[in-house]
């Protein structure tokens, strides 16, 4: 087989010399298994913890500063073949979005690589594994604005079997131009669904899909919304300003979920030279709204749209570039000293009403901290371009180191694209409590495992298989019971189950077996976006292709 990386130096340890140059990947589904340049025994992590914990392992593929985006293999959309490009405005496969959740996992240049060294039998370091996954070829579809008509049209329902589920309701795509366009987030709201899709937002009711309220219009199409909602249930969108090469992703709207009506609207200056808004990241933590720019962000109040706080430039000619929120969470990371023998990142904890810094950890030189898996308890994923490694690396409520992933496996979460600007929490397929990360091993069409990885040393609590022979992956936990999507297969549809987190015994149970006839559609959905509310399962579009050859659908909604 393709050789497989031993473990390398972390993020918080002095950095081990490679012993030569990283494998190209080969063609085929997935990308191969990584060579392993990074000689020498575990050290620590990027935040100098002492040396129990092992430094990152695996490398990521080629194409690390324009990282792809991959899907979660195997997820709706899958077919083998190799990768199909992995450009902004490809389609891509169906991907795990949490929704309305904070946990958010990361990949660079592909699949998220989480190993460590274990024992491979005859006494010495098992030498972990790096994967990647795939990114199908594009094959869109278009239609006509949704609108409340039969639920069923195309009877998706027929021929249901005893045990399965049903298709709730549907609702086509939106025309969309040839390019494609986003169609970013998904909100349920109690008994409502609310979907952007290009130049729209859509509210169905949750149940039947009835209209809500709106389509809310916009003038130009829609390039960003908050991952979460408020706690009053206000989300805000971003749209561009304008249709030409140089329009800028600057306009912000706010909406009310529960009665569809905008609220306060405001422009998103740029911040300076190199600090454009020609791309914004927003997030939302308790009332505040953070805008994320290149190399600042402005915080408003998500009711009133009122601003509150500025983050620049500080101490060490320190940068901000990205944040992540949630809860009583805002996070920061900044960039120093660029340029300089002292280069490095900062993650901060803000104060989400005032800004105000709670505490500050470094990462050493020549780590970048690429995504956040969860604000609440904290757990990042860092990389490092010059050794092409990682580490996952979680933290205190104060901001103390706690532990680091040391789990010998193949991991593959799904994340989105962050080429301007970071997009710390752009990835799905993970979900983590306050004691737990949980992580779907590396799967293209069959069966695959989901990891429980304790967060106070790194190491593996238990594991769970697919109850089919699909792969699955998290998408929340919630009341005691971890929250997975089982993808679907050419003949059978998704499944949803729970699992007991606590205990000894960790096994499936089956909450929705999505009907076999609806299987085709359930497979259609491409970046996609997932939740789990109420009973119900929701799976809509992420992007939308512009094809008009084929029906594309905007959002489904399964149930019992």
């Amino acid at each position: 087989g393709a050789p497989q990386t031993p473990p390398a130096q972390g993020a918080f340890g002095a950095p081990q010399p490679p012993a030569g140059p990283p494998q190209q990947p080969q063609p085929g589904y997935g990308y191969p298994q990584q060579p392993g340049p990074y000689a020498g025994a575990p050290g620590p992590g990027p935040y100098g913890h002492p040396q129990q914990q092992p430094g990152p392992y695996g490398a990521p593929p080629p194409g690390y500063g324009h990282p792809q985006q991959p899907p979660y293999p195997g997820m709706p959309g899958a077919a083998p073949g190799g990768p199909g490009g992995g450009k902004p405005g490809s389609r891509k496969k169906t991907a795990l979005i949490i929704g309305g959740a904070v946990a958010a996992l990361l990949v660079i240049g592909g699949t998220v690589f989480a190993v460590t060294g274990g024992d491979d039998g005859g006494g010495g370091k098992k030498k972990p594994v790096a994967a990647d996954s795939d990114d199908p070829k594009p094959s869109g579809s278009a239609s006509p604005t949704p609108s409340g008509g039969g639920a069923d049209p195309e009877n998706l329902n027929e021929g249901r079997k005893a045990g399965e589920g049903k298709v709730l309701w549907y609702k086509p795509a939106p025309d969309a131009p040839a390019s494609g366009a986003d169609a970013p987030g998904m909100w349920v709201s109690g008994d409502t669904a609310v979907k952007a899709a290009y130049k729209q937002v859509f509210a169905f009711g949750a149940a039947d899909g009835s209209t809500a309220w709106g389509p809310l219009a916009f003038p130009q199409k829609i390039c960003a919304a908050t991952p979460q909602k408020s706690a009053d249930d206000k989300v805000v969108v971003a749209y561009m300003d304008s249709e030409g090469d140089h329009a800028k992703c600057n306009q912000l709207q706010q909406i009310d979920l529960r009665t569809g009506e905008k609220g306060w609207s405001a422009e998103v200056a740029d911040g300076g030279l190199f600090d454009s808004a020609l791309n914004v990241e927003l997030t939302v933590s308790g009332k505040t709204l953070m805008v994320g720019r290149s190399q600042s962000g402005t915080a408003y109040d998500i009711d009133s749209g009122k601003k509150l706080y500025d983050k620049k430039r500080y101490g060490q000619a320190c940068f901000p570039v990205a944040f992540a929120g949630g809860t009583d969470r805002l996070v920061q990371v900044a960039s120093c000293a660029v340029g300089t023998a002292g280069e490095h990142e900062e993650i901060q904890q803000l104060d989400p009403a005032t800004g105000k810094v709670r505490w500050t950890q470094k990462v050493k030189k020549g780590w970048e901290v690429s995504r956040a898996y969860s604000v609440d308890p904290l757990v990042v994923y860092l990389t490092n371009r010059d050794k092409k490694v990682w580490n996952i690396s979680t933290f205190t409520a104060d901001g103390k180191f706690r532990s680091e992933v040391k789990v010998d496996e193949k991991f593959a979460p799904r994340c989105g694209w962050a080429i301007l600007e970071r997009e710390l929490q752009g990835c799905q397929g993970v979900a983590v409590d306050a004691d737990t990360l949980y992580l779907p091993t590396d799967a293209t069409i069959s069966a695959n495992e989901i990891v429980a990885i304790s967060l106070s040393d790194g190491k593996e609590k238990w594991r769970v298989k697919s109850p089919g022979d699909r792969p699955m992956a998290p998408v929340k936990v919630e009341d005691g019971k971890l929250i997975a999507y089982v993808q679907p297969s050419y003949d059978t549809g998704g499944q949803v189950v729970s699992v007991p987190v606590a205990g000894s015994t960790h096994t499936t149970t089956s909450l929705l077996h999505n009907p076999q006839g609806a299987a085709d559609a359930e497979n259609t959905f491409y970046d996609g976006v997932l939740d789990w509310s109420g009973g119900r399962f929701f799976i809509s579009s992420g992007r939308l292709s512009g094809n008009d050859d084929s029906k594309e659908k905007l959002i489904m909604a399964f149930g019992n």
